[in-house]
């Protein structure tokens, strides 16, 4: 491989990993676009299997981006296990109905409201609006149930439960940093889940680069996790030190991004 290659996965692993701590996301929204560049500029990669390639290994390098996320947030008490353990299996069955209910959801208009939804969030996170003082997290049902609807609707529109999850959290007065910790431990079991399906997947491609499985790239894999080893601690330790209104604006902002994102690739399909 390249020196360049090299460098470029290093540093998009070291930026992804980063703010994957810091606001405790898997990482994709950076990788996922960013791999299919790359992977789509090396004659080695079949045109029309670099998505699957860069999900695939994006999905792969999460399981070690929250791996290290979670060991440092754990360190400052920062995860709600309970929460976690009853969030996670209603997070994983939402999105395997979610693959299901796919073909028949309209994504365009379920895409409007979910932009909507994921403004009126960002707006409230950005002016630092405070929830009712009394709100709190529903039980152990409801929060079952609320994890199988961030899973259908983190399904449906391709977006990562963190994105969901904080909000959640912080709707019912969970502090940001406690969500941030929580949400990283939800990605986890979800990262194993769906690196599991891309190797499954893409198992029987006798078209892949060499160094493949399945849909993920080990080469590129290798480089990526050195990297969000190093840098998700580092964002972790950044999500304790910075102020609550700070944290939110930043997370205001990635919500933004992420339905922007969504939109434009919805409707800039033919």
């Amino acid at each position: 491989m390249a020196i360049s290659w090299i460098a470029g996965y290093l540093a998009l692993g070291a930026f992804a990993g980063f703010f994957a701590g810091m606001l405790g996301i898997g990482g994709g929204l950076v990788l996922v676009p960013v791999l299919t560049l790359m992977f789509a500029a090396q004659a080695q990669f079949p045109p029309g299997e670099t998505l699957h390639m860069a999900l695939g290994t994006s999905m792969a390098s999460i399981i070690f981006t929250a791996l290290a996320s979670i060991r440092t947030h754990h360190r400052h008490g920062a995860i709600l296990w309970d929460v976690v353990k009853t969030i996670t299996p209603g997070i994983l069955a939402g999105t395997a109905l979610g693959t299901l209910f796919a073909a028949n959801v309209p994504a365009r208009p379920l895409a409007v409201f979910f932009t909507f939804f994921v403004c009126l969030v960002a707006v409230q996170m950005a002016l630092n609006l405070k929830p009712k003082s009394t709100r709190e997290l529903p039980g152990r049902a409801g929060v079952a149930g609320v994890g199988l609807g961030i899973g259908i609707l983190s399904s449906l529109v391709a977006i990562g439960g963190g994105s969901l999850t904080v909000p959640f959290l912080t709707w019912c007065n969970v502090r940001i940093q406690n969500a941030i910790g929580t949400s990283a431990a939800v990605g986890l079991p979800i990262a194993l889940g769906g690196t599991l399906g891309y190797i499954f997947n893409g198992w029987s491609n006798t078209g892949l680069p060499a160094g493949s499985l399945g849909y993920v790239y080990l080469p590129a894999l290798a480089i990526l996790v050195v990297a969000t080893m190093v840098t998700a601690p580092f964002g972790a330790r950044m999500a304790h030190r910075l102020p609550v209104a700070t944290l939110k604006r930043i997370f205001a902002g990635l919500l933004i991004v992420l339905a922007s994102k969504m939109l434009w690739n919805l409707f800039s399909a033919p």
